[in-house]
């Protein structure tokens, strides 16, 4: 009887002992993990907001996410950074097509204020960066704030007929969509519906106001394109922005992007059986883009320095 009481007394003093061993040890391990310094982020990923691409000075530590777009180079981040380059322009303007020339004939990303989740996942990874790792950032802002990040410009302007109802077809309907004919018809007697005549009219002054603020406010080099002039001589306007980027030219990089020039963000044509501009819109549309255009071309180059 003794002997199994003195047993059952000695277990449990062994227990104890194992138990207040465990806790001790853990204890000692959980205030020295307090106590590590932790190791701070470099600064490029605190700028960058991309949260999915973790980026050393080499490029990507993590592969980039598959793409439909069939790269000419795999594309990196700019090595060393430089001061960030605008790639300011109406909504519309085709300037994620130039993007995507860029990309094709650099193999380096292009950036954008902006995050569309679209373009994230399908050959735009970069978007939301607004540094010097890229080539170039995207926006469609005017005004003073938006301006003040870059040290000079690239202005891509379309004219406003089509730069508008692009912008109509892609909030209708994605970056290569259309909108519907049945959001142009008429309402009640009406030629047009309101909301289209209002939408006309709302982004002529837009247009208006992003090309000539980033024409006369802008203090850095301006490299102005016309997206009319891009699509009708490819090759020269794509190697005066490059020239202008001061990105040495691989022809080889270039001769392939020229090969894959369409790409698949560039919206088709599509035609339509009735002409969605009223004469009215027309003659105010003609009335804004002579003045843009007179300011433009007043311009003794279309780079100013």
């Amino acid at each position: 009887m003794h002997v199994n009481r003195f047993r059952f007394w000695i277990l449990s003093l062994l227990l104890f002992l194992y138990l207040a061993g465990v806790l001790i040890i853990s204890a000692i391990t959980l205030q020295d993990s307090k106590n590590k310094p932790t190791k701070p982020k470099p600064q490029y990923l605190q700028v960058s907001k991309l949260k999915h691409y973790e980026l050393n000075f080499s490029g990507f530590k993590s592969p980039l996410p598959k793409s439909k777009i069939n790269w000419c180079k795999e594309l990196k981040y700019l090595v060393p950074p430089r001061p960030p380059v605008a790639l300011a322009s109406f909504p519309g303007s085709g300037n994620t097509w130039v993007r995507y020339l860029l990309q094709q004939s650099t193999g380096i990303l292009t950036g954008s204020i902006y995050r569309d989740y679209s373009l994230l996942k399908n050959g735009f990874p970069a978007e939301n960066v607004v540094n010097g790792s890229v080539l170039l950032v995207k926006t469609h802002e005017f005004g003073q704030n938006a301006k003040k990040l870059y040290s000079k410009a690239i202005l891509l302007v379309r004219s406003p007929t089509a730069a508008i109802q692009a912008e109509f077809n892609r909030q209708s309907g994605g970056h290569v969509g259309f909108a519907s004919p049945l959001r142009y018809k008429r309402s009640k007697g009406k030629s047009f519906s309101a909301d289209w005549e209002q939408f006309v009219y709302d982004k002529l002054q837009a247009w208006k106001q992003t090309n000539l603020d980033w024409l006369y406010n802008f203090t850095g080099p301006t490299h102005v394109i016309f997206y009319e002039h891009l699509v009708d001589n490819l090759e020269n306007n794509l190697r005066s922005m490059l020239n202008f980027l001061e990105h040495p030219i691989s022809e080889e990089l270039f001769n392939c992007a020229m090969e894959r020039k369409e790409g698949i963000y560039r919206r088709k044509k599509r035609a339509i059986v009735f002409d969605p501009f009223s004469s009215k819109m027309k003659e105010k549309i003609k009335e804004e883009q002579e003045r843009v255009y007179e300011a433009i071309y007043n311009f003794a180059s279309p780079t100013k320095r």
